[in-house]
């Protein structure tokens, strides 16, 4: 992962980085090389831009060089230390979001107070309220897609990211940098299975719980086939039983027909199971974050900031008592007009580009 700013870089020591995507490695070797590399263009100017901690504790024992990017410690530092850089102030592409803070704030001078659509609330209702709708905002409106890029070990897992509310599609990179697709194996899944004895009678722990296997043998049976086992059971089509052949060439179902490799999520255990012919590959997953999680995803595009008020409002004044229904219906066709309003915003349709892109087509879009 690059050093973007409003970002931090974690290095151990006795750990290469490789360079994935076009980017610049971070090797990083204690005790013999204390230096840690970075030719990316957004690197700091000066070193009061970022701080450098080791196990925690923030060090000023370290120089750098903005000539060729490289920080470089001081002695102290030994193998198995934790070093952490992170940029101070990150304000770069920042104006476009406000703070959910900031949000609450402005909602309570425009809609809280005397004489105002609600004459009180406590702050904490406020942010409830707010946090509920960044997470169904962040569901359907803004651009709430993230990405995590492994290489896939030997075992053939991924673990969910913390925040994982969904996925949006997974692929892995080749050589060449293009992403590729991967389909969910819905044909088999991962089941609990319970330790059996040889008379085949459950198998219990010093606790009384049923011991039961980390994966079955279902899933382990299908982990030892891979996607090329498909074309040694397409017959050929010149047999004579070539019309009775069900789900190979004839009635082939497209979506099993693609060599990219299967995966399937375990929502139960946290973790992503793929095919055996993944193993060693980079793999991307996309996937849906309700916002929240941490401090740093509680922000919100300004385009959506009005829908978010119109939400939050109506989400107060249809929660208590003796508010007219008129008032309700009023603030929920305005909620509704906001969200539409800010899909359509975030969308960022380009003029150009869908010119560029339609020209490929049949029907020549003149510009």
């Amino acid at each position: 992962m690059p050093l973007f700013e409003g970002t931090q870089q974690q290095y151990y020591g006795s750990e290469s980085f490789t360079a994935a995507g076009g980017q610049t490695a971070f090797p990083l070797t204690f005790p013999d090389n204390e230096t840690l590399l970075n030719n990316l263009a957004t690197m700091p100017d000066t070193a009061g831009a970022f701080n450098v901690t080791i196990n925690g504790t923030i060090t000023t024992n370290f120089s750098f060089s903005a000539t060729t990017n490289t920080i470089t410690l001081g002695s102290g530092a030994t193998n198995g230390d934790v070093v952490v850089v992170s940029i101070i102030n990150p304000d770069f592409g920042n104006y476009q979001y406000i703070s959910l803070q900031q949000f609450i704030n402005n909602f309570k001078i425009s809609y809280v107070g005397e004489g105002k659509i609600i004459s009180k609330i406590k702050r904490a209702d406020v942010l409830f309220h707010a946090q509920r709708g960044l997470q169904e905002f962040n569901y359907d409106i803004l651009r709430s897609e993230k990405a995590i890029e492994i290489e896939l070990p030997p075992s053939l897992k991924m673990a969910l990211p913390h925040d994982y509310v969904n996925y949006v599609k997974v692929t892995h990179s080749g050589t060449d940098g293009i992403e590729r697709p991967l389909y969910p194996a819905i044909k088999t899944s991962n089941p609990t299975a319970p330790l059996q004895a040889s008379d085949f009678g459950y198998i219990f722990d010093s606790s009384g719980n049923v011991s039961v296997a980390s994966d079955s043998d279902t899933w382990n049976s299908y982990l030892s086939s891979t996607a090329t086992d498909v074309d040694t059971n397409i017959d050929d089509p010149d047999a004579d039983f070539y019309l009775y052949n069900d789900g190979r060439r004839y009635g082939l179902d497209p979506q099993h027909a693609q060599k990219n490799g299967v995966f399937y999520i375990d929502h139960l255990k946290g973790n992503i199971h793929f095919s055996s012919d993944m193993s060693g590959k980079r793999i991307i997953l996309k996937y849906v974050s309700d916002g929240i999680a941490v401090d740093e995803d509680a922000v919100i595009h300004k385009f959506a900031e009005e829908a978010l008020y119109k939400w939050v409002a109506h989400a107060i004044l249809s929660t208590r008592i003796g508010i007219p229904e008129y008032i309700i219906a009023r603030y929920k066709k305005e909620r509704f007009a906001a969200m539409r309003n800010a899909k359509i915003r975030l969308t960022n349709y380009k003029a150009e580009e869908l010119t560029q892109i339609m020209r490929g087509k049949s029907k020549v879009i003149k510009h």
